[in-house]
């Protein structure tokens, strides 16, 4: 099978079900985003040594897929005659409360917060800042997408967990690398 099709050269594009839209979507940017945040995940875990952020960084890849899967699938599309979705999985409350669990675990590890954090703490935690940054990039395009189209809340929440989830890793990791956080305070100039 050839991964080039043509079908795009004019601009357009299928969505999962088949509709052909401008490339310039707000749909076809959210799941662009998604798709680039995976990317960026998987930067991160390439920089990354400790086995278990790893393996929950590529649970959230596999998840991501889901997620951008279900973003290119207009709501009308979703389901079939039958009832039952058009997509083999989707992202539920479990996937949610996962995120929260693996928080839970990293945040009891960490000295709580006083400051804002720079983002930085050595390259593996950047790479998960870069990646926290992008994923509220996602998570804005699917809110703005959710104004006109309607989008299962579940999405929308999965992503805004997923950035607290880097954030708390990206805390985590530059711990046990033995970086020092950087912390803005304003009256520390």
């Amino acid at each position: 099978m050839k991964i080039y099709t043509k079908t795009g050269d004019k601009g357009e594009t299928a969505l999962y079900g088949g509709t052909r839209v401008s490339k310039a979507s707000i749909r076809v940017e959210s799941y662009g985003t998604i798709d680039e945040l995976n990317a960026f995940i998987g930067q991160a875990k390439s920089k990354i040594h400790d086995a278990e952020i790893i393996q929950q960084l590529k649970k959230i890849q596999f998840d991501l897929f889901t997620v951008g899967s279900e973003s290119a699938t207009p709501a009308d599309k979703l389901l079939l005659a039958n009832g039952k979705s058009r997509l083999p999985l989707i992202i539920s409350d479990q996937e949610i409360e996962e995120l929260e669990q693996w928080m839970d675990v990293l945040d009891e590890n960490l000295e709580p917060l006083q400051y804002f954090i720079l983002p930085g703490g050595g390259k593996a935690a950047t790479a998960l800042h870069v990646a926290r940054t992008v994923c509220r990039r996602a998570e804005r395009a699917l809110v703005f997408l959710n104004e006109s189209e309607e989008v299962r809340p579940e999405l929308i929440r999965y992503l805004n967990r997923l950035s607290d989830y880097l954030f708390i890793a990206a805390r985590y990791i530059s711990k046990i690398n033995g970086e020092e956080e950087e912390y803005w305070n304003p009256n520390n100039r």
